[in-house]
Formats: C-alpha cells, sequence, structure tokens
C-alpha cells in the first residue's frame, strides 16, 4: 500500500491565522477615553458653636473646569468650636482626630495622598482674631499641625471673611438647586439657563445675605466675583458681625439677667409647637408670640427632646422675625419665596460645599486615560474574516474525508 501524504488542514489553519494577526496590526484603532475615577476633597467648616467635617467627591476630568461635586460623608466633631479652646494648649487639634480617623477610613488608599483639606474658620474665629490675635494664629497653627499628620493634602487653615462665607453659601444653595449645571436625560451635563436664587444664612456668630446682582453696590467690599461651570456671577454679599443667633442671646443675657441651620431649627420648631404654617411675616409673627407665651412646661411638653435648647427659642423666633422683617425688609409678597432648609438631597447646606465648588476649580484635573480600541467596522470585519477561515478549514477538512473515502474505496476493489 502506497504512503498516504500529511493532512494539510493544519498547516492551512495556522497560515490563517497568522494572516489574521497581521491584519489585527495594521487595522487602524480610535482612542477610547478610560474613566479616571474619582478625586475628593475634605472641608473643614470650623464654626463658632461646632467644627464639621465634609468629604466631597468629583469626577477626575471636571466639567467646564468646575468639579461635578457631590458629598461623601460628614462627620460632626464633637464639643464646641475651635475658639472655644483658646488658651487650652493643643486642645483644638485633638478635637478633630476622631472626625480625621474617619476621613482615613472614608477615602481610599490611593486617593489619600491627593486628597486636598481645607480648613475654614468663621465668625467664632473673627472674634477671636479681633479680641487676640495671638490666640487666634495659635488654634489655626495648632490645627494645621494636627492635620498634617494625616495622610492628605493640607491646604491650609484660614479665617474666611463675612464676605466670603455669604457667597460660599450662595454658591452651595444655587448648585444644590441645580441653578448652574443639570444632567439630562441624554446623559450630558448641560446648564439649564435658570436664573440664581438668594441665600440667607444665620449662624451663631454672624448672619450672611448673598444674592447676584447686575446693579452697582455702594460699598465694594460687598461685591464678590466668582467664575463657575464657564459662567461669571458677580455678588452682592455682606455678613453682620455679632448678630449670629449666639451673639444676640449672650446680649440679651447680659442685659437681662445655634449657620443656615439656625433659620431651618427655629423655623422648624415654630411649625412644630404652634400647628402654624408660618409661611407669612402675619404667621412668623403669631407664631413667636405663641411660643413666647408659653411655659418652659408646655415647651417641654411638645419638645422633650429639644429640653436643652428650649429657653432659647422665644428669643430666637423674635429675632428671626426682627431680621427678616426689619431688618432684611421681607414683606407679604417676598417672605412665602424664602425656603427654610437644613439639606437638599445627600448635602448638607453650609457654605462648605460652596467653598469646594469653588476651589476645585483650581484643581488641575487628572489626565483622561487612554487605551488603544477597535472601531465597530473594524469589529465587524474581523468577526467575517474569522467566520469565512472557519467555514473555509470546515470545508477543507470535508472535501479531504470525501476524497480519502473515494480513494479508499477504488483501492479495496484491485
Amino acid at each position: 500500500m502506497a504512503l498516504r501524504s500529511a493532512h494539510p488542514a493544519a498547516p492551512i489553519a495556522l497560515l490563517l491565522f497568522g494572516l489574521v494577526a497581521i491584519l489585527l496590526l495594521t487595522i487602524p484603532t480610535e482612542d477610547v477615553q478610560e474613566a479616571p475615577g474619582f478625586m475628593y476633597g475634605i472641608v473643614l467648616d470650623a464654626g463658632s458653636s461646632h467644627t464639621a467635617l465634609y468629604i466631597y467627591k468629583w469626577p477626575a476630568d471636571k466639567q467646564n473646569g468646575t468639579g461635578v461635586v457631590t458629598q461623601h460623608s460628614e462627620c460632626r466633631v464633637k464639643g464646641g468650636g475651635i475658639s472655644s479652646y483658646a488658651g487650652k494648649q493643643g486642645a483644638a487639634g485633638q478635637s478633630l482626630e476622631t472626625c480625621l480617623d474617619q476621613a482615613v477610613k472614608d477615602i481610599p488608599k490611593e486617593r489619600r495622598q491627593l486628597t486636598p483639606v481645607y480648613l475654614g474658620a468663621t465668625a467664632g474665629m473673627r472674634l477671636l482674631h479681633i479680641s487676640s490675635p495671638e490666640l487666634a494664629a495659635q488654634i489655626l497653627q495648632e490645627v494645621g499641625h494636627k492635620i498634617q499628620s494625616y495622610p492628605f493634602s493640607y491646604q491650609g487653615a484660614a479665617i474666611l471673611s463675612g464676605q466670603e462665607e455669604g457667597a460660599y453659601g450662595w454658591v452651595t444653595v444655587n448648585y444644590l438647586l441645580e441653578n448652574f449645571i443639570k444632567y439630562g436625560f441624554v446623559g450630558r451635563w448641560f446648564s439649564p439657563g435658570r436664573p440664581t436664587v438668594g441665600a440667607l444664612d444665620l449662624g451663631g456668630a454672624s448672619t450672611q445675605i448673598t444674592f447676584a446682582t447686575q446693579e452697582e453696590v455702594e460699598d465694594e467690599h460687598d461685591m464678590m466675583k466668582l467664575h463657575l461651570y464657564g459662567q461669571k456671577y458677580s455678588l452682592y454679599t455682606h455678613s453682620f458681625l455679632c448678630y449670629g443667633q449666639d451673639q444676640v442671646l449672650k446680649r440679651l443675657l447680659a442685659h437681662i439677667v445655634k449657620a443656615f441651620s439656625a433659620f431651618f431649627y427655629v423655623h422648624s420648631f415654630l411649625q412644630h409647637t404652634t400647628g402654624i404654617t408660618v409661611k407669612t411675616p402675619s404667621q412668623l409673627e403669631e407664631a413667636a408670640k405663641t411660643v413666647c407665651t408659653m411655659t418652659f412646661n408646655q415647651l417641654l411638653l411638645l419638645a422633650p427632646q429639644q429640653k436643652s435648647r428650649l429657653q432659647d427659642y422665644c428669643a430666637s423666633s423674635v429675632f428671626v422675625k426682627i431680621l427678616m422683617l426689619r431688618g432684611y425688609s421681607f414683606d407679604e409678597t417676598s417672605f412665602p419665596r424664602i425656603s427654610f432648609q437644613k439639606k437638599a438631597g445627600d448635602a448638607s447646606v453650609g457654605w462648605a460645599l460652596g467653598y469646594m465648588l469653588s476651589l476645585s476649580s483650581l484643581l488641575p484635573a487628572e489626565t483622561v486615560g487612554l487605551r488603544k480600541a477597535l472601531t465597530p467596522g473594524a469589529w465587524g470585519t474581523l468577526l467575517f474574516l474569522f467566520v469565512l477561515q472557519l467555514a473555509a478549514v470546515l470545508v477543507f477538512i470535508l472535501l479531504r474525508v470525501c476524497v480519502g473515502k473515494k480513494k479508499g474505496g477504488s483501492e479495496s476493489t484491485i
């Protein structure tokens, strides 16, 4: 019997695979952007009555020069504001440890060294700086050293001016109301073109009023210009130092015998205890009068969880009424347009988010990662070639089998 030649299917298949490999190297590719992940930022809101730590995050490639920032988590520092530790060596820094430890857990390890940390102190420290600049500087130095002992990128501790506090609060409110930027159904961010709203902030030691205006302002110190999401804004912002809730109560006590949140808490308390909706100036006046005519025990029955603050609500209610109606001149037409908020969505209303939004525009965007990827057309071509190759190999094998059988049959008849 004659020897049959080696089966050629395997070499042919290898040849075809080699041709496909060469095609893969020569087919044009396109650059595809890979998601760069998130960047993180920490803001310590060192208020007059307490300190809060907020962690924010935003896409690392940013949006129109400013990060689309969301609140990742928050931590309330136990004890009073950092100004209350004046003269107590190291106490202000130590008070921040629990929340800084929490921040280490909340931020991915690979991002910690890149995470900027800012501490902004408000009216409590502004007052301390006026009365004792040395003590104020010592406290800022102490908290700075404490923050620097953590694996973050410390950017400094500063006392914000009243105008800055008001302006950043305004940014927070309008950002949360999606007046700057909005995510559309088509999967893109766009400017909704809506007008901005004004912001009122009642803190422990000061109160601020801020709104956008195109009119000239008498005092240039009351003007601030911001650039966010490709738009420029001119703000009127004024802070009334010593007209915060705590400072007013202290002055009242001296003659007689706690930020956006203060407006919210007083308004919420009035509605809860009196049953009055408080949507008009007359309702505000009626609710304040009702609270002030109640005894402590009557208030305790209505709001037992607020026992430690009940003695202040009459004075706070009267102060809010005078501030809103006489100080800011809200009337029957404008007062109903006021919204008293503590949170919007998952973010706390205050200046810290606005601070992070503004500061994120100064941070370098992370370079978007690029990878080589085949175009849909190229993938279709390759798929067709693979199917064609498999079909050719199968046909070739079948033909060889058929030829082999015929030869086998003819040989057996000899």
